[in-house]
């Protein structure tokens, strides 16, 4: 039996859906207006933008897919039972980067100032898993003032989940940090503990304890920039990987960066065709590079000869200034690479040059980006601060970061290539699986006059003329055992090449190298020096 509506009562029932309707439509306008357009001026005023805003600029036009937009916090007391706003200061959702899909989320300081509390902290933590179990990048925009003060414990062990779930995506996925407003306390280990911290001049800020609490357990007075700005971390302390002016480009560079990546560690980075022919020759780096191991130059010269197009993108430019690491394309394959800078103490290996190399090897071989090794390197660097504190175990970071690494090595010696650092910049000896190396090579213990004046002391002090004799013999050893071709001979280079096809023969190496496949011994976790 079918029973028919009357007319009256499906208008009835017609009129309460389409009220609902527009009832939620109200809302989600509410929504995605925020706290209204003084709050929206205010942002504006600080040279801010909102971060609505912020997404359209990361992600591709119309793209974006937001998740619990109508979330609201339960907290009572202090009067947050009287301001309830939707999103409950935070914007989460999915979207994508040149097609390729990007989880996000991105702190609203208009509402609570950003502040994070119970309900703000779980829409974030479904976030990461979400980005966890699809596979996919995940990009925080940061502009939040901390706990919510009012929610008391229940913020705090917010920012445990999201410490927490750091960690589980370490190695997984890709984690980006963009830092637009001010990131205080407990706030900022998350940042820490993601794959690159992006910071722009003058608007956001890190630290610990602010200006007010350093001023009164240190007397010291300094500004908030002083202290934690963008320029202090892109050059002093290293925490911050990229810096920029403002937040249309650094948010251009951080869909760049993500273009270099791989969605996840089961997957390769994204290769593009490429107009720049693979075996186009390089004669230039003849005249770049002087045989003269004393002569110092620029190595980006050296890696816009190599590189496609002459692109790359350098990790912590500014910071450890001795040692380049960069993202760029060999043939249109992402290729991590790992430079000594002549230009900066001679190329070095000093605490900074280690810990920042280490770091960029372990992300590489997380995610399968294969490594490529220039060297010129002379040793590391002298002295009783670097030795108090610390160089045995900060160099110990960038070996263990190699000899662990199962992604294609290869390396290359330029010139000068001494002691432990020749080793721990992938020699042969800890697993490179291509060594090359210019005519102009020099790969021994160390330099020929200190080792004269330690092989030949006894002679040297004995002699007429200690100076002669000093030149001579060092003359000796550099003929001996330093040219060009002993460490051939012996197996521990595989070719030396012409500089002119240095660009050919790495290109033809990381082609047969692509479908490398090693395992590392069954364990739980190697306990890497600290």
């Amino acid at each position: 039996m079918v029973t028919v509506t009357e007319p009256s009562a499906r208008d009835a029932a017609s009129a309460e859906a389409r009220g609902r309707t527009a009832e939620l439509a109200a809302i989600r306008a509410q929504a995605l207006e925020g706290p209204g357009e003084k709050a929206t001026a205010a942002q504006h005023a600080r040279g801010k933008l909102t971060a609505r805003e912020r997404i359209g600029l990361l992600l591709d036009e119309d793209s974006f897919q937001e998740v619990e937009q109508l979330r609201r916090h339960r907290a009572t007391g202090f009067g947050l039972e009287a301001k309830r706003p939707y999103t409950d200061g935070v914007v989460t959702g999915w979207g994508t980067v040149e097609g390729r899909t990007v989880f996000v989320y991105a702190h609203d300081f208009r509402i609570f100032g950003g502040a994070l509390g119970e309900a703000h902290a779980t829409k974030i933590h479904k976030i990461m898993d979400m980005a966890i179990a699809a596979g996919a990048p995940l990009v925080s925009l940061n502009d939040g003032a901390g706990a919510r003060i009012q929610e008391g414990v229940s913020a705090l062990a917010g920012y445990g989940g999201i410490f927490q779930r750091n960690a589980k995506a370490s190695g997984v996925i890709p984690q980006i940090s963009v830092m637009l407003g001010p990131c205080a306390g407990g706030a900022a280990y998350s940042p820490a503990l993601t794959d690159f911290v992006f910071m722009v001049r003058d608007t956001s800020q890190m630290f610990i304890t602010g200006p007010d609490v350093v001023r009164a357990v240190t007397g010291e007075e300094i500004t908030q920039n002083g202290l934690g700005g963008a320029d202090v971390h892109a050059q002093t302390s290293g925490v911050c990987h990229f810096a920029y002016d403002d937040e249309e480009t650094c948010l251009a560079e951080v869909r760049y960066l993500l273009s270099l990546l791989p969605s996840n560690n089961r997957q390769g980075p994204p290769a593009l065709a490429c107009t720049d022919p693979a075996e186009r020759p390089t004669p230039q780096l003849l005249e770049v590079v002087p045989a003269d191991g004393s002569r110092p130059y620029d190595m980006h010269r050296v890696l816009a000869e190599l590189l496609d197009d002459g692109e790359y993108l350098e990790v912590h430019e500014r910071w450890a200034r001795n040692i380049i690491c960069a993202l760029a394309r060999l043939d249109g394959q992402v290729v991590g690479v790992v430079a000594s800078q002549p230009q900066t103490l001679a190329g070095v290996l000093d605490i900074e040059a280690s810990e920042k190399a280490a770091r960029f090897v372990q992300m590489c071989d997380a995610f399968n980006i294969p490594l490529l090794t220039l060297l010129d390197v002379p040793g590391f660097l002298p002295g009783v601060d670097q030795e108090h504190g610390g160089i045995i175990r900060h160099g110990a970071k960038l070996l263990y970061a190699y000899c662990n690494a199962t992604v294609p090595r290869i390396s290359l010696v330029l010139r000068k290539a001494y002691g432990g650092a020749y080793i721990v910049m992938d020699s042969q000896s800890i697993g490179a699986d291509l060594t090359y190396a210019w005519p102009t090579n020099e790969i021994a213990v160390m330099g020929a006059d200190g080792a004269a004046n330690v092989i030949f002391r006894r002679q040297i002090a004995a002699a007429p003329d200690p100076e002669a004799m000093r030149a001579r013999l060092a003359k000796e050893y550099k003929t001996e055992l330093m040219h060009p071709y002993y460490a051939a001979e012996r197996g521990l280079v595989d070719d030396v090449i012409d500089p002119a096809e240095t660009r050919a023969v790495l290109i033809r190496a990381l082609a047969m190298l692509r479908t490398k496949h090693a395992d590392l011994p069954s364990r739980k976790h190697g306990n890497p020096p600290q």
